[in-house]
C-alpha cells in the first residue's frame, strides 16, 4: 500500500544535494538541523554562481547589457515568490536581510506613529527571541507593554486566553507560525478572527512554516508576514517581508538610502512607491536570485508533498522517541512541522549532541533562542532534530539507534 513517503524519490531527492554526499567523523552525514538552516540543492548554488560569473552587476539605474540583465533577474525574483505566497501585487514582497531584520523593520516603522506610550503588544510564550526583542526594546524605551499568551499543559497556544489579554491599548499581535522549538503550529484562524473583531494588526512570523507548508497569504490576510531563504534550501542573508496594501502605504521607513527615493534636494525627499521605498542601498541581489530558484525547488516538488512527506518523518521519530523511557519529549502531537525537542533524564543536551555528532549526526542544542520558553519547560536546553525534504525513515533508524548507544555512555 502506498504511502505518503512514497510520493517523493528520496535518491533522486538527495542527489541533488552535493552536501549529503560528505562523511562526518568517518559517518554518512545525517542532517537534523534543518530548523537552523536547510542544505542547498545545486540548482540554487549554480543560480547564485551563474549571476556572479555571467552578468554580476548593480540594479534598477544601470543602462547596460549586465544591469538590465540583473535588474530583470532581481525583479523576476520578486515575482516568483509573490507568485509562491499567493500575492496578487508584487510590490508587497520586500527583499529584506532576513526574518529578524524585518520585524526589526516593523517594529521600528510603527514605533514612529502607530506604537504610543502606554501601548500593548500581544505575543506568544514559544517565541523566538527575533519576535520578542524588537518589542521589547520598543516597550523599554517607550513605556510599553508586552502580553503573553500562554501555553497549555501540552505545551500548545492557549488560543482561548487571547481574548482576556486585549485591551484599548493593544495595537499589535505578533505571533509565531510554528514554533522553532516545538514545531507546534499555531491556530492562526482562531488569531486571526481576534485581530478583526477588534481591528488589531496582525504579525506572523513565518520562519519556521514557509520551509514545510503551503503559505498563502491572500487567504491568511496577515498585516505583516516574514521568513528567511535559508531555511527554505536558499541562500543565508536573505529573506522577505510582506506588507498588505494598508501597510506597503503607510509604514514608515527606518532605513534610507539610495534606490528608495525618487527626487533628493538638501531641503526635502521624495520617497519611492511600492517595494523599493523599503530596500535602501545596493540588495542581495545573488541572494533574492537564489531565493527564487529555491521556491521553484520547492514548487516543483509540490508543498503538499513536501509537508505530507515531513509529517511522516516527524511521527515515526516522535513514534521512536517514545519508546525510551530515558527521553522526556516537548510538544508531542500529531500536529506539527518538522521539528520534535527532547531530553534525556538527568543528562545535559550538550553532551547528547556532541556524542551524536561522533556518528555524523548534526543536531542543534540549547536554548534554540527561546529562553522564555525553556524558563517556563524548566530546563536549561533541549537536543533539536528537524527535517527537511532530503530526510529518510532510514535515518531516523539509525540515529535512534545511535542516541540508545549515546544513553548508555552517559549513563
Amino acid at each position: 500500500m502506498s504511502t505518503p513517503y512514497n510520493l517523493i524519490d528520496q535518491n533522486h531527492i538527495r542527489q541533488q544535494f552535493p552536501i549529503l554526499q560528505r562523511k562526518v567523523n568517518g559517518q554518512n552525514l545525517v542532517y537534523f538541523d534543518n530548523g537552523a538552516t536547510s542544505q542547498k540543492p545545486l540548482r540554487v548554488i549554480e543560480a547564485i554562481s551563474r549571476y556572479y560569473s555571467n552578468y554580476n552587476s548593480n540594479i534598477h539605474r544601470g543602462v547596460h547589457t549586465l544591469s538590465r540583465e540583473a535588474t530583470e533577474a532581481f525583479e523576476a525574483a520578486r515575482k516568483s515568490l509573490a507568485s509562491f505566497f499567493n500575492v496578487s501585487n508584487q510590490q508587497q514582497i520586500i527583499f529584506t536581510a532576513g526574518t529578524t531584520d524585518s520585524i526589526n523593520m516593523v517594529a521600528q516603522g510603527l514605533a514612529k506613529n502607530h506604537l504610543q506610550r502606554g501601548d500593548e503588544i500581544v505575543l506568544a510564550a514559544y517565541e523566538h527571541h527575533s519576535n520578542i526583542l524588537p518589542w521589547q526594546l520598543w516597550a523599554e524605551e517607550q513605556g510599553g507593554k508586552l502580553k503573553v499568551i500562554p501555553l497549555k499543559e501540552n505545551q500548545q497556544l492557549d488560543v482561548e486566553a487571547i481574548e482576556p489579554l486585549i485591551s484599548d491599548k493593544t495595537k499589535l499581535i505578533a505571533v509565531t507560525h510554528v514554533s522553532n522549538t516545538l514545531g507546534l503550529i499555531s491556530n492562526l484562524e482562531h488569531i486571526k478572527s481576534i485581530s478583526v473583531k477588534h481591528h488589531i494588526p496582525l504579525l506572523i512570523d513565518g520562519a519556521q512554516s514557509a520551509p514545510h507548508m503551503a503559505i498563502d497569504l491572500k487567504a491568511l490576510e496577515p498585516d505583516f508576514f516574514v521568513c528567511s531563504a535559508h531555511k527554505m534550501y536558499g541562500p543565508t542573508g536573505i529573506g522577505l517581508l510582506y506588507l498588505s496594501e494598508k501597510w506597503l502605504k503607510h509604514l514608515p521607513i527606518s532605513k534610507t538610502g539610495g534606490g528608495t527615493i525618487k527626487t533628493v534636494s538638501f531641503e526635502k525627499t521624495e520617497y519611492a512607491e511600492g517595494a523599493l521605498r523599503f530596500e535602501p542601498g545596493t540588495p542581495h541581489i545573488a541572494g533574492a536570485i537564489g531565493f527564487s530558484e529555491a521556491v521553484s525547488f520547492m514548487r516543483e516538488l509540490g508543498m503538499d508533498h513536501l509537508h505530507q512527506h515531513e509529517n511522516l518523518l516527524v511521527q515515526h521519530a516522535q513514534k521512536r522517541l517514545r519508546e525510551l523511557p530515558e527521553v522526556i519529549l516537548y510538544g508531542d502531537s500529531a500536529h506539527k512541522a518538522g521539528v520534535i525537542s527532547f531530553n534525556i533524564k538527568n543528562q545535559h543536551p550538550f553532551d547528547v549532541g556532541t556524542l551524536l555528532d561522533q556518528y555524523g549526526i548534526a543536531v542543534r542544542t540549547g536554548h534554540h533562542c527561546t529562553q522564555p520558553l525553556m524558563n517556563l519547560l524548566g530546563v536549561p536546553g533541549t537536543v533539536r532534530i528537524s527535517f527537511a525534504v532530503y530526510n529518510t525513515l532510514e535515518e531516523i533508524d539509525f540515529f535512534i539507534e545511535k542516541l540508545k548507544r549515546v544513553i548508555k555512555m552517559l549513563n
